[in-house]
């Protein structure tokens, strides 16, 4: 099961490790305690709204850049959750194209924030995202 909790906390730790803060630092400007926010961090704890837009701020992060990669996150981990099930995502309508945005190459589908890949062996699909690289293996 897909934790959006866990997905956010992991965006939110590396925001503040690319910037080379600590927990205390950050926990400190966006006035909230050290140990809530290393829960949140962990997706131990649901933050709220108002906390999101604390920390945030305190980071110097839109909440929409971070929604935006939560997002980007969820939809791999679905992708890699139903390539491990063995399901097959709906084949879509061609995307038209859009002034000044590369065509989409031969085998790849947008998708709703993801892609379907075809034509590839089901044995190995690599997905990789920004940050890291998901592999998912057919069992």
């Amino acid at each position: 099961m897909i934790l959006l909790r866990r997905l956010l906390g992991d965006v939110l730790r590396r925001q503040r490790q690319r910037q080379g803060r600590t927990l205390r630092e950050v926990s400190s400007s966006a006035r909230v305690s050290l140990g809530y926010l290393s829960e949140v961090e962990r997706g131990q704890k649901e933050a709220s709204s108002e906390l999101l837009s604390a920390i945030c701020d305190a980071l110097d992060v839109r909440m929409s850049e971070l929604m935006r990669e939560v997002s980007d996150e969820l939809a791999l981990a679905e992708l890699a959750e139903s390539a491990a099930a063995g399901e097959t995502a709906p084949v879509r309508e061609p995307v038209p194209a859009v002034p000044g945005v590369p065509a989409v190459p031969a085998g790849v589908r947008p998708m709703l924030n993801s892609v379907s890949v075809t034509g590839v062996p089901p044995e190995r699909v690599t997905i990789k995202a920004p940050a890291e690289a998901v592999d998912v293996v057919a069992a």
